[in-house]
């Protein structure tokens, strides 16, 4: 497969978020209660990131975004996290963080990320409101250069 085959648009998007949910829920009962509750949060967020209006187009960088939290970075953290046996999770090692301290700072990350690019998605979005408003000004009322 080469990266031109993959389907970036909001579709193919939400099918890759509903498998990210999917596999949450499934493995909810072997996670801390608090992050599940925060890759819900995250898989939310980049919902509502892909949900651009019709006619529109996503961001690149929403689309980086997105793809690779769901297909790698979350994924991978909690994968990562569900192989360290349960008695381990607690334990901190080499003087360093427990385990599920290094998961929630993870989680951190991705939903700081996840934040940022909902803020912009919905600038984007207020943005084409007020230009599709301008438009409908000029078109109904006359020349946006009308002096009088």
């Amino acid at each position: 497969m080469h990266a031109s085959d993959i389907d970036d648009g909001p579709p193919a998007l939400r099918v890759s978020i509903g498998r990210l949910n999917r596999f949450v829920n499934l493995n909810a009962g072997r996670l801390p209660g608090e992050a599940v509750v925060r890759a819900r949060w995250i898989t939310d967020a980049l919902s509502e990131i892909v949900d651009v209006p019709e006619g529109r187009s996503l961001d690149i960088q929403a689309v980086v975004l997105v793809r690779s939290t769901v297909e790698d970075y979350l994924p991978t953290t909690l994968r990562t996290y569900l192989a360290i046996a349960e008695d381990e999770r607690d334990r901190a090692r080499f003087g360093g963080p427990t385990p599920t301290a290094t998961l929630f700072e993870q989680l951190d990350y991705l939903q700081s990320a996840a934040s940022s690019m909902l803020v912009n998605a919905r600038q984007e979005n207020a943005d084409a409101l007020r230009t599709q408003g301008s438009f409908l000004r000029i078109k109904f009322t006359g020349s946006d250069l009308d002096l009088g």
